[in-house]
C-alpha cells in the first residue's frame, strides 16, 4: 500500500504542484489549505508524513508542529516544513519544535519528493540495521526504532534518531556537522548545516544526560559534536 502524505499550504497552486509530483512518485496525497483543516486531517487520517507550510490562515505551521509533537498518538509523524520565509531563525525555531527537514520557496518540486523519500525511508527504519546500542543510560534499539534513557522511553523524530544512532555507533569520535548530515541523513541540507545544532539541542533536552557523563552529546569547538563514551 502506498504511503499517505498530507500537504498543507494555503497557496492552492503550490499545493496542487506538490501534490501532482508526489502522486507521480506513487504516494497517496491529501491537501489542506489552513491550519485547522490540517489538524483535523492529521487526527483523522494519521498520514505517514506532513509537508507543512509555515504561514497559514488560522493556526500557523509552528503551532501545528507544537501540537503534533505534544500529542503521543501523533508525535512520530515526520514533518517537512515548506515556506517562503528563509531567515535562519525561522528554520531553527521550526527544527527545535521537532520538524525533520526544511525546504524554502521557491523550490524544485523534485527536491521535495527527494526529501519526502529520504525522511520516510529513515522513519520506516529501512536504513537501520537491526542492533542495539548502549552508552551510559542511553539505549538505542534500531530494530524496534526505540530509544530509552535511564529506562524511560524517549520520543525522537526520525532525524533525531538517525543523528543519535550515528553518534552512538562511534562514541568519542568527533563529527563535523556536514559529516553528520552526509552519514546519518544521506543527503545535503544545501548550506544549512547549522540546523544540526537545533537537533542536538533537542536531543540533549530529551535524553537528560548530565554534562560530561557517558551518553552526553558534547560540543567539539571548531569541529562539531561527539557522544561521550564509557570511561
Amino acid at each position: 500500500m502506498s504511503q499517505h502524505i498530507l500537504v498543507v499550504d494555503d497557496d492552492k497552486q503550490i499545493a496542487r504542484l506538490v501534490r501532482s509530483y508526489l502522486e507521480q512518485a506513487g504516494y497517496q496525497v491529501a491537501v489542506a489549505y489552513d491550519g485547522d483543516e490540517a489538524l483535523r486531517r492529521v487526527r483523522s487520517e494519521k498520514p505517514d508524513l506532513i509537508v507543512l507550510d509555515l504561514m497559514l490562515p488560522g493556526k500557523d505551521g509552528w503551532e501545528i508542529t507544537r501540537i503534533i509533537r505534544g500529542d503521543q498518538a501523533l508525535a512520530a509523524i515526520p514533518i517537512i516544513m515548506l515556506t517562503a520565509r528563509v531567515e535562519d531563525t525561522d528554520k531553527i525555531v521550526g527544527l527545535e519544535l521537532g520538524a525533520d527537514d526544511y525546504v524554502a520557496k521557491p523550490f524544485n518540486p523534485r527536491e521535495v519528493v527527494a526529501r519526502v523519500r529520504a525522511v520516510l525511508r529513515r522513519s520506516s527504519g529501512m536504513v537501520q540495521p537491526v542492533n542495539i546500542l548502549q552508552v551510559g543510560p542511553v539505549r538505542l534499539d534500531a530494530g524496534q526504532h526505540a530509544v530509552t534513557a535511564a529506562g524511560e522511553p524517549v520520543d525522537l523524530t526520525p532525524t533525531e534518531f538517525d543523528l543519535l544512532q550515528l553518534l552512538m555507533k562511534y562514541p568519542d569520535r568527533a563529527f563535523t556537522r556536514m559529516d553528520m548530515i552526509a552519514q546519518a541523513l544521506g543527503y545535503s541540507y544545501e548550506g544549512m548545516d547549522r540546523t544540526i545544532d537545533s537537533h542536538i539541542k533537542n536531543l540533549r533536552k530529551k535524553l537528560s544526560v548530565p554534562k560530561g557523563e557517558p551518553g552526553y552529546i558534547e560540543t567539539v569547538y571548531g569541529v562539531g559534536y561527539r557522544l561521550v563514551g564509557e570511561q
